[in-house]
Order: C-alpha cells, then sequence, then structure tokens
C-alpha cells in the first residue's frame, strides 16, 4: 500500500466552508410541472431574495418553461391562509424583486416558439454560464 504525504501551507487564514453569511445565493433549477412544487420554488426563491437578500438564478426547463410565456396560465395553490396564488405570478414578482430567469435552450424549439412569447424579463439560458453558476461554491443548488 501507498502513502501519500499531504502537506499544508499555513498562510494565517483557515479554510472553512461558506457560512450562511457568505453564500451569495440560490440557484434553482425548476422542471417540474406540478404546481405545488412549482410554487413551492417560487416561495423559497422569493425568501432568499427578500428575507436574506441574496441572489436568485432561476432555470426552467421542459413543463416548468411554460411559467415563462405570455401566453401561458398556471394552475394556482391555495396557501395556509386560504389565499390562492399561483406560481407564474410568482414568477413575475420574482423577476421585478431581481431575480435572474432563463428557459433552458432546448424549451423555445422545442415548443415550437421563439423568445418572444417570453416574458418580459426573461431569457434564454447559456449552458456555459448556468454551469458557472452551478459548481460556484457561493451558491447554493435546488431542484423543483
Amino acid at each position: 500500500m501507498k502513502k501519500v504525504l499531504l502537506s499544508m501551507v499555513v498562510t494565517g487564514a483557515l479554510v472553512l466552508p461558506l457560512s450562511a453569511q457568505e453564500v451569495k445565493g440560490l440557484n434553482v433549477l425548476m422542471v417540474s410541472a406540478d404546481t405545488q412544487t412549482q410554487m413551492m420554488g417560487m416561495v423559497l426563491s422569493t425568501s432568499a431574495i427578500k428575507d436574506h437578500n441574496k441572489i436568485v438564478n432561476i432555470t426552467l426547463c421542459g413543463p416548468a418553461g411554460n411559467l415563462a410565456l405570455k401566453e401561458f396560465e398556471s394552475g394556482s395553490v391555495k396557501r395556509a391562509d386560504g389565499q390562492n396564488v399561483n406560481p407564474k405570478s410568482a414568477l413575475q414578482g420574482l423577476i421585478k424583486a431581481g431575480a435572474i430567469v432563463q428557459v433552458c435552450p432546448l424549451f423555445l424549439p422545442t415548443a415550437g416558439k421563439d423568445a418572444t412569447a417570453l416574458l418580459e424579463g426573461v431569457s434564454v439560458a447559456k449552458p456555459p454560464m448556468v454551469a458557472k453558476n452551478l459548481v460556484d461554491p457561493a451558491f447554493k443548488n435546488i431542484n423543483f
């Protein structure tokens, strides 16, 4: 059995995992067509922006991409207080709050549409940029 010698250079600074304060934000990958699942993604994203002052990057793929279409009407879910809410309206609120929202590049051609069909504030994702965000340790990744 070979022995491996690991060495470290001590510079006076400790290398520690990112704390909650150092996390820049969330990367949200949403593919689900389920209204409740979509809404939970929107609720958590909204909280990250409004309650924690974090950056939110949302990439919509597959059935979830429909939320980004002007013509699409999403279903509603009932909150605990009895109010009906829907993920498309929540997505529009997130865009206004500063979330970066994109559809995956395969969504529009597969749907037979072009970028003019998208809501204002939604763009087509560039895979190298999405990948860069996903591997950035300053961001947490969540999937819906």
